[in-house]
């Protein structure tokens, strides 16, 4: 294998992100004939085929894939770590890719991505919402916003606060069904609830007389918050929620809470990115970010 040149690598990164020469070239501000002998170059250094090229259509290899997977975070530290050194200022800019779970997402950090980029402008996000605990460093992913317990790794952690868990339900259901006044009386009401097993969930709530146990029959049940959000906003029935996912259905009037005394503390919440090292300025500033609108949102 011929040394890399690394301005080769980062061309067909470019072509890989822009999926094409033309674009990759109007980027780096060349012509496209030389990004394409760029390519061609690191073919040959590295003795297989990254791109697959026709007259209309371009795509990656599996051995590109591979080769993208594992160099397109490299090349885009450098690229942070170029444009640091060269203004002298903690302004970020380029891509900041961010997962999350789907209803923190929806429901929490779609307002808070706004009011980051409104505040960093030459910042753009990407955001992959899933509940599935995506790699980091193969996937190319900046920073994950994580809950409940963590996995031992080499991921640096940092707890931005706790879900606080409370009850809720639509005014339209209140208006069919007394809302209860104590706890007994939950079990005459239609509850949805988050990860049932067998029809059934357990809620264990504090309240004026500490910690109460509830085992309630589920109308509705799902494993996702997002969704017991929706069906409580239907007037589906009394569902169990974290704070930070109903804070705007309550602040619209959409949702009520349903015996403001008592609530649970739920998981803890983390803000996760791949090294301590080197912090890329966009993801340190992320980072603090969050965890400041997470101590106003919630408070321990």
């Amino acid at each position: 294998m011929s040394d890399l040149d690394l301005n080769d690598v980062a061309a067909f990164v470019r072509v890989v992100e822009h999926s094409g020469f033309a674009k990759a070239a109007r980027e780096l501000g060349v012509p496209t004939s030389t990004v394409s002998r760029a390519v061609a170059r690191l073919e040959d250094a590295v003795g297989v085929r990254l791109l697959h090229r026709t007259t209309r259509n371009l795509s990656v290899t599996s051995e590109g894939n591979a080769f993208h997977q594992r160099v397109g975070p490299l090349i885009a530290s450098l690229r942070d770590a170029t444009r640091t050194l060269g203004s002298g200022s903690k302004e970020p800019e380029g891509l900041l890719r961010v997962t999350a779970p789907n209803d923190i997402g929806s429901a929490f950090l779609s307002e808070e991505v706004v009011r980051f980029c409104d505040r960093y402008p030459l910042l753009r996000a990407e955001l992959m919402l899933t509940n599935r605990k995506l790699n980091l460093v193969s996937e190319g992913i900046d920073v994950a916003v994580r809950a409940g317990r963590l996995e031992s790794s080499s991921l640096v952690a940092r707890k931005v606060g706790t879900l606080h868990v409370e009850l809720y339900a639509a005014p339209s259901y209140a208006e069919r069904h007394r809302l209860p006044t104590t706890l007994a009386e939950l079990a005459r009401h239609q509850i949805i609830g988050f990860a049932a097993k067998a029809g059934k969930v357990s809620w264990q709530l504090e309240g004026p007389r500490g910690q109460e146990t509830l085992e309630l029959n589920c109308r509705i049940a799902c494993d996702d918050f997002g969704f017991v959000r929706a069906a409580a906003v239907a007037g589906g029935g009394i569902g169990l929620l974290p704070r930070m996912i109903s804070a705007t259905e309550v602040a619209s009037g959409r949702l009520l809470r349903v015996l403001p005394e008592y609530g649970q503390k739920g998981a803890a919440l983390y803000v996760v990115y791949p090294s301590a090292r080197q912090v890329p300025t966009k993801v340190s500033l992320f980072r603090d970010f969050l965890a400041k609108s997470c101590a106003q949102e919630i408070q321990e």
